[in-house]
C-alpha cells in the first residue's frame, strides 16, 4: 500500500449537473423518475461560471458530476473554462474516457461502469481503463450507503447496492488501479444534517492514496471535524450548505481564507 503524508483537509469544489443546470440535490432522492427528486438549489449561473471561479481562486481537484442525461455540453464548457483543474464523472467508460481528458479533465471518475447489472465488480473494465488512460488519470467513486455490513458501494445514481464493502481490504485492492478515491456518503448527501462521522474515521485511518469525502457538511465546524477525525488525510467537498449554492451554513469566502491561512 502506498502511504501518503497529509497535513490538512483541503476543500475540493464541485459542479453537479442535472439536465444541463448546476444543481444541489439530495443524493438519496436520485432515481430514474425525476418526480422523486429533492432539489435544494438550481443555479442562475452556468457551469463555466463556477469553473472560472475555482480557477481564479486556485482550487484544484474539484469534480464535475453529470447526474443523468443532457449534461455533456455543460460539462464540456466547465472543463474548457478550467483545463486540467477539474475531474469529470457520470457515464464514463473505457471507450469515452480519453475523450473527456482531451476536453480538459485532469481525471475521469468512474463508478457504475465497474459493475455488471447485479453489482459484481468487473476487473476487466478496470484493466481496460488502465490500458487506455493509465492509473494517473483515474478516480474511483466508491460512494456508499449504510447497510448491516457497514457501508456498501452503490451504483446507478446510488440506488443499486454492489458487492463491494467499504473496508481497508477493498481500498488496498482498488488503490492499485487508481490515483484517487471519491466517496459520497449517499445517505447524508445534500441533507446538511452533519457528516457520517464513523465513515470519516474509517476512511481517515486508511491513508493509502488521496481521497475526497462528500456528504452532510452543514457548517465550518463539520469541515473542521473531518480534518480532526481523519488527521487531515481526507479532503472534503461542501455542497448544499455552501452560499454559492444557496446555502447558509458555510461561505465560499471562509473556505478560501482557510486555504490561504
Amino acid at each position: 500500500m502506498r502511504v501518503t503524508r497529509y497535513t490538512m483537509t483541503s476543500f475540493r469544489p464541485c459542479i453537479d449537473l442535472h439536465h444541463g443546470q448546476v444543481k444541489q440535490i439530495v443524493g438519496s432522492s436520485l432515481t430514474d423518475n425525476d418526480s422523486t427528486l429533492h432539489t435544494n438549489f438550481v443555479a442562475e449561473h452556468p457551469a463555466a461560471w463556477y469553473a472560472e471561479l475555482y480557477k481564479r481562486d486556485g482550487l484544484t481537484g474539484g469534480h464535475v458530476i453529470k447526474l443523468g442525461p443532457d449534461n455533456d455540453a455543460a460539462a464540456r464548457s466547465a472543463l474548457s473554462a478550467y483545463r486540467g483543474g477539474l475531474q469529470i464523472g457520470g457515464g464514463i467508460t473505457p471507450q469515452n474516457a480519453q475523450e473527456w481528458l482531451d476536453a480538459g479533465a485532469s481525471h475521469v471518475i468512474v463508478t457504475s461502469a465497474l459493475f455488471d447489472s447485479v453489482g459484481k465488480i468487473q476487473l476487466r473494465v478496470l484493466e481496460a481503463f488502465l490500458e487506455r488512460i493509465g492509473k494517473k488519470h483515474l478516480v474511483l467513486d466508491l460512494s456508499c450507503r449504510r447497510t448491516d455490513k457497514g457501508w456498501t458501494v452503490a451504483m446507478n445514481r446510488w440506488q443499486t447496492l454492489t458487492e463491494l464493502e467499504i473496508c481497508p481490504a477493498t481500498l488496498d485492492a482498488l488503490a492499485n488501479y487508481c490515483d484517487e478515491f471519491l466517496i459520497h456518503a449517499a445517505d447524508v448527501e445534500g441533507k446538511c444534517n452533519g457528516i457520517d462521522r464513523e465513515l470519516v474515521e474509517l476512511l481517515g485511518n486508511w491513508r493509502g492514496c488521496p481521497m475526497t469525502y462528500a456528504g452532510g457538511i452543514s457548517t465550518m465546524a463539520d469541515f473542521e471535524l473531518i480534518d480532526t477525525l481523519s488527521h487531515g488525510s481526507l479532503d472534503a467537498t461542501v455542497g448544499s450548505a455552501l452560499d454559492i449554492f444557496g446555502g447558509t451554513g458555510v461561505t465560499y469566502a471562509e473556505l478560501i481564507a482557510r486555504k490561504k491561512a
